[in-house]
């Protein structure tokens, strides 16, 4: 079921889309994501019919440096910094074609206040992953039927799998603490 997919037929469809070839993914924006999920399902040569996982990533701005030769033909040391961002990644596979899997990632550019566009009304399999990402990371999915917590307790307000999550210092934040955080609560009585 390896079998890699042809994604030059994809971007010839959908010219705004952008092939990675760092991560062999399909980067498309969030306002293009479902139109495209649905054709790669459609299409006979894609046939794209299962969705087996979805995934967050979380990027915090960084600086990248490489050599470069200039026309010249001297060389420099060339920095440039790459934005923060956050991206929703999605595994496709064609059960019928026996092939895949397509890596398909919406980008999303605003770290603070992240939207993407739900692929459940295309891929079922995606409504409790995309839930977990919400949940975990603070992504907004437009379109899901049920965005709603379903790890941390409605309370919580934070992100614990964003790169700059910080846990906090006291044990009242969990609602029934267990393991660290219960010994970290009976230092703080026996301090007390």
């Amino acid at each position: 079921m390896e079998e890699p997919l042809d994604h030059v037929p994809v971007l010839s469809r959908f010219p705004q889309a952008e092939w990675d070839e760092d991560a062999g993914a399909l980067v498309v924006k969030p306002e293009d994501a479902r139109e495209v999920a649905e054709w790669l399902r459609d299409d006979p040569a894609y046939g794209l019919d299962y969705l087996s996982n979805v995934t967050g990533v979380d990027y915090l701005e960084t600086e990248k440096k490489e050599r470069r030769e200039n026309p010249d033909g001297t060389k420099e040391m060339v920095k440039t910094t790459i934005p923060a961002r956050m991206e929703v990644v999605y595994h496709l596979y064609s059960m019928s074609g026996k092939c895949g899997p397509l890596v398909l990632k919406q980008l999303l550019t605003d770290r603070e206040a992240p939207v993407a566009t739900s692929l459940t009304p295309v891929y079922r399999s995606a409504e409790f992953q995309e839930r977990e990402i919400f949940d975990l990371f603070g992504v907004e999915f437009q379109g899901h039927p049920d965005l709603r917590r379903i790890l941390m307790w409605d309370e919580f307000e934070d992100f614990p799998m964003r790169r700059d999550y910080v846990e906090p210092d006291d044990y009242e934040y969990e609602p029934t603490p267990h393991g660290e955080v219960l010994e970290k609560a009976k230092g703080h009585l026996r301090d007390s």
